[in-house]
C-alpha cells in the first residue's frame, strides 16, 4: 500500500496491527520525533487496575469489549483523545469505530503493522507479559478470534482494511526504523 504520504504532515498517527508485530516499536520511533504516545491498551489496563484485575491478554480483550458494549464502540478512542495535546501516536487501535472517531479529529493517518506469525509469537514470548498463549497454535487461534470478531468486539481485519499504510515488520529493528524514516 505505497502512496506519496509524508507521516510528519499528520498531527495524529494511529497504529493498528497484530500482536507482536511491532506497534510499540513504531510508537517509540515517533516518540523520538516529538510525538506523545497514548495506547488504547493502556486505557484498558487502567480500567483493569481500578477493578483490581490482572492485565492478562484475556482480561484486556474482555474488558475492552465490555467497555465498547457499555459506552459505545469508540469509547477507548474518546478516552485517549482526552489526553492528546499536540502531535500524538494512538497505539493499539482495534475497532473501526475508533478509527472513524480519530479521523473526525482531523490530520490523522492510520498505519497497520504486521509480521509473519512465527516471528510475532517469538517476540511475544520474549516480552514476558501474560499473553495467554503457550504455543504457536494457541497464539494463532487467539489471534483468529481477535481478527474476525464483530459488533463491539475487536475487528483487526476491518482495521487493516481501513489503514492508509501497511508496514511489514519482518526484519531487524534497524530495518523497521529505515522503513519509517522513508515515510518522512
Amino acid at each position: 500500500m505505497e502512496r506519496d504520504i509524508k507521516i510528519s504532515d499528520f498531527r495524529l498517527i494511529g497504529l493498528t496491527g497484530t500482536n507482536g508485530a511491532g506497534k510499540g516499536e513504531v510508537a517509540a520511533f515517533y516518540q523520538k520525533k516529538g510525538y506523545s504516545c497514548i495506547s488504547l491498551s493502556d486505557v484498558i489496563r487502567e480500567e483493569l487496575e481500578s477493578r483490581s484485575l490482572p492485565p492478562s491478554r484475556e482480561n484486556l480483550i474482555a474488558c475492552g469489549n465490555e467497555l465498547r458494549e457499555k459506552f459505545g464502540a469508540d469509547i477507548l478512542a474518546h478516552r485517549a483523545a482526552a489526553r492528546i495535546s499536540g502531535p500524538a501516536v494512538i497505539d493499539s487501535i482495534r475497532h473501526p469505530a475508533e478509527i472513524e472517531y480519530l479521523r473526525s479529529l482531523g490530520s490523522f493517518i492510520l498505519i497497520a503493522v504486521d509480521a509473519p506469525v512465527e516471528m510475532r509469537f517469538n517476540r511475544v514470548k520474549k516480552r514476558g507479559r501474560d499473553e495467554s498463549a503457550s504455543s504457536l497454535e494457541e497464539f494463532i487461534q487467539q489471534e483468529n478470534r481477535e481478527k474476525a470478531s464483530g459488533g463491539n468486539n475487536q475487528q483487526l481485519d476491518r482495521c487493516f482494511a481501513l489503514a492508509d499504510l501497511i508496514i511489514i515488520n519482518d526484519g531487524s529493528l534497524a530495518e523497521l526504523h529505515q522503513k519509517l524514516e522513508k515515510l518522512g
